[in-house]
C-alpha cells in the first residue's frame, strides 16, 4: 500500500493511505479505531491510584472513562443495555486496569465483527429492546466517532494531569 506520511499538529505522525478508496464503512471505522487506541494508551503505564483517582470534579477518571467506553461499545454495536449510564463510569473495587482494557478490546473486537457484516450501513444497527427507534448503522458510526473522540479528549486532560504525558 502506497502511503504518505504527513506531519500534524504537535510533531504526531499520521500515515495517509493514497493507495485505493477504502470505502466509506471503511474509512468510518478507521477514524474510530484510530480513537479507541488512543483511549486505551492513556491508561498505559499509569499506576494505581492515579488511574482511578477522580481529576475533575464531576469525578471522572481515566480507569472510568475506558469502562464507560466498553459499555458504550457494547450499547450501539451489541445491542446491550447498559442499565445505569453513570455507574459505567465508575471502576469498582475490584475492577484493574488489566481487566478493564481486556473487556474494551474484547467489545471493540465484537463490535468491530458486526460493523464488518453489515453490507449496507443504511441498516440498523442493533438496539436494545424497548429504547425506541433503531438508529443505522452509518449513524452509529459517526456517533461512536463523536463519543469516543469527545472521552479521548478528557483522558488526554486527565492523563497530563497525572503526569505530563501528551499526545496519543
Amino acid at each position: 500500500m502506497d502511503s504518505t506520511r504527513t506531519q500534524r499538529p504537535g510533531g504526531e505522525d499520521a500515515v495517509l493511505s493514497r493507495a485505493r478508496p477504502a470505502g466509506e464503512k471503511a474509512t468510518l471505522r478507521g477514524f474510530l479505531d484510530r480513537l479507541r487506541d488512543a483511549v486505551a494508551a492513556k491508561v498505559d503505564g499509569v499506576p494505581e491510584p492515579q488511574v482511578r483517582t477522580a481529576g475533575v470534579p464531576s469525578g471522572t477518571s481515566l480507569l472510568g472513562l475506558v469502562r464507560h467506553l466498553a459499555y458504550v461499545e457494547r450499547f450501539y454495536f451489541l445491542g446491550e443495555d447498559a442499565g445505569d449510564w453513570a455507574a459505567t463510569m465508575r471502576p469498582t473495587a475490584e475492577d484493574t486496569v488489566d481487566g478493564v482494557l481486556a473487556r474494551y478490546r474484547r467489545a471493540v473486537e465484537q463490535a468491530n465483527r458486526v460493523i464488518d457484516a453489515c453490507p449496507d450501513l443504511d441498516l440498523p444497527a442493533p438496539r436494545p429492546p424497548g429504547r425506541g427507534g433503531t438508529p443505522s448503522m452509518r449513524w452509529v458510526l459517526v456517533h461512536m466517532i463523536e463519543e469516543t473522540g469527545r472521552h479521548a479528549g478528557h483522558a488526554d486532560i486527565l492523563r497530563e494531569r497525572i503526569d505530563g504525558a501528551t499526545g496519543r
